[in-house]
C-alpha cells in the first residue's frame, strides 16, 4: 500500500523528535535512568548500567536514521521494536502489580507511575512508528508540502506532549480533586 509522503515524513519526523527528546533526558541524567531501569527489575543488576548507556545512543541512532531517506524504513521497524519492548517492560511490570515505579517516561523533572494507559499510548506511537516505514507515493513534494509536513510533525509532538503531561500530572490532579 502507498501512502502519501507527507504522512509518512510527518510520522517519521515525529518518532525522531520523541527518541531524540528522550534520549537526551537519558544522557543528562544517566544515574536517575539507570535506577528505573533497575527498579523495572527485568535486567540483573550487572547489566542495568551498561544497557543504560547503551539505550540513549540507540536512541539517537534511530533517530537520525530516521530523517534518511535511505534508511527510514528499517529505523522505523527498529523504532516500533523499541517502543514495544518499553510497552512490554511496563506490561510486565503492571502485571507483575507494581504500579509504583516511575516509567521513566516524563524525563528527569518528573515522576510518572506505571499505568494501563501507557500501553495504549505506546501502542499509538509504535502504529506511528510503523506509518514511517510505509512505502510513500510517488510524487514531487514543493514547498507546501515541506510546511504541512513539519506543521503536521509539530502537531503530532504537541498532542503527544499535552497527553504526557495530562498522564503525569493525573496522580497530582486526582488528589487535589479528592480521589
Amino acid at each position: 500500500m502507498t501512502i502519501d509522503p507527507i504522512f509518512i515524513l510527518a510520522s517519521a519526523l515525529a518518532v525522531a523528535v520523541l527518541l531524540a527528546s528522550a534520549a537526551t533526558h537519558k544522557l543528562r541524567a544517566p544515574a536517575r535512568f539507570a535506577r528505573q531501569l533497575a527498579d523495572y527489575q527485568l535486567l540483573p543488576e550487572s547489566l542495568v548500567r551498561p544497557v543504560g548507556r547503551v539505550v540513549p545512543l540507540l536512541e539517537l541512532l534511530i533517530a537520525f536514521a530516521l530523517l534518511v531517506p535511505l534508511s527510514r524504513g528499517p529505523a522505523a521497524w527498529v523504532a516500533a521494536a523499541l517502543i514495544a519492548l518499553y510497552a512490554a517492560a511496563i506490561g510486565i511490570n503492571l502485571w507483575r502489580g507494581r504500579r509504583d515505579i516511575d516509567c521513566g517516561c516524563a524525563g528527569p523533572d518528573q515522576v510518572q507511575p506505571l499505568r494501563p494507559v501507557l500501553l495504549l499510548r505506546n501502542a499509538v506511537l509504535i502504529a506511528l512508528a510503523l506509518l514511517a516505514s510505509a512505502t510513500p507515493l510517488v510524487r514531487d513534494l514543493n514547498l507546501f508540502d515541506s510546511f504541512v509536513t513539519v506543521a503536521a510533525s509539530a502537531v503530532a509532538l504537541l498532542i503527544y506532549a499535552a497527553a504526557d503531561g495530562l498522564l503525569a500530572n493525573s496522580p497530582l490532579l486526582l488528589k487535589l480533586i479528592g480521589r
